[in-house]
């Protein structure tokens, strides 16, 4: 999933802004329609109740920005692309450019003091598009950041994006470190399904199947996704039932962070071969059923 809007909208006059009634004080584009349909029909008006209704029928998963909340959806602290105040011309450009997205939060020192969300948008306006000579100074671009708790319902995070006019948000837990991220596509999928732009790959959903019995798998894969995919339990002779993730399994079969290459053994018969890792978390893994012919000699690049 990847974050591909430029920016936040500029404020335009209400009735050339598709999320504003002509008289600006409600809000009538997707948004808008996504909050009537979650608005209880007593509180509507008989104009806006067919509206709303239809929407439910078209869009089933609105039921997920109330029964959700931001825990459910962000990104882990360990899987957020950041960047520091004082990084380089170089890095700065293999960042964007590697991670394809078009925002960064920025940070000073650690991630834990962030200080503002980096448009690449900005950055070229500002720099041009070889970001001129010498290191940007990318302070005097950042824009602010929003923060909110993991306990906060997807719907009012979505509600709160929409008056503040941004797209991502920091997680925060009850110390003041972030806990994760959270953009407004991760909300908005919770009601369409899976939204793939030009950036996504195959490689980037939870798992592909490789052949019969064999699958190629990310580290963020749920094992309570797989049992119900795949049919099968990977929490089966495993004594710690607070691991969610094939990453976090992994970990705790091999009791360290093991290297790429190595094969981990399941109780139950199944092998997790890790095919990319790095000195602190697995990031893509081989998972082959137990009874299930040999992998192929070449492994997944």
């Amino acid at each position: 999933m990847t974050d591909t809007h430029t920016g936040p909208a500029t404020t335009a006059d209400p009735a050339e802004d598709p999320d504003q009634s002509p008289d600006g004080s409600q809000p009538r584009g997707l948004f808008g329609r996504l909050f009537d349909a979650l608005t209880p029909a007593e509180t509507q008006t008989q104009a806006e109740s067919p509206l709303s209704d239809a929407m439910r029928q078209v869009l089933p998963g609105l039921a997920n920005l109330r029964r959700l909340r931001v825990a459910d959806v962000a990104v882990p602290k360990a899987e957020i692309v950041a960047v520091a105040r004082d990084i380089d011309r170089a890095d700065l450009i293999e960042v964007f450019r590697e991670s394809g997205f078009s925002r960064i939060p920025v940070y000073n020192e650690t991630l834990d003091k962030p200080m503002g969300l980096l448009l690449l948008k900005d950055l070229v306006l500002r720099q041009g598009f070889d970001l001129g000579k010498g290191d940007p100074d990318v302070v005097p671009m950042l824009r602010p950041l929003l923060f909110v708790p993991p306990s906060m319902p997807l719907v009012v995070l979505l509600q709160k994006m929409q008056t503040e006019r941004t797209h991502m948000a920091l997680v925060i837990d009850e110390y003041g470190g972030v806990e994760g991220l959270v953009t407004i596509e991760d909300l908005l999928e919770q009601v369409v399904g899976q939204i793939d732009d030009e950036h996504d790959t195959e490689d980037e959903h939870p798992w592909t199947e490789e052949s019969p019995g064999v699958w190629l798998m990310q580290a963020r894969a749920m094992l309570d996704d797989i049992r119900e995919a795949l049919g099968i339990d990977l929490r089966e002779a495993v004594d710690d039932e607070d691991v969610d993730t094939l990453g976090g399994l992994v970990f705790l079969l091999a009791g360290r962070v093991p290297a790429r290459g190595e094969v981990i053994a399941h109780p139950a018969g199944h092998e997790i071969e890790v095919l990319d890792a790095d000195p602190r978390r697995v990031k893509r893994l081989r998972l082959r059923r137990a009874g299930s012919d040999p992998a192929p000699d070449a492994a997944a690049s």
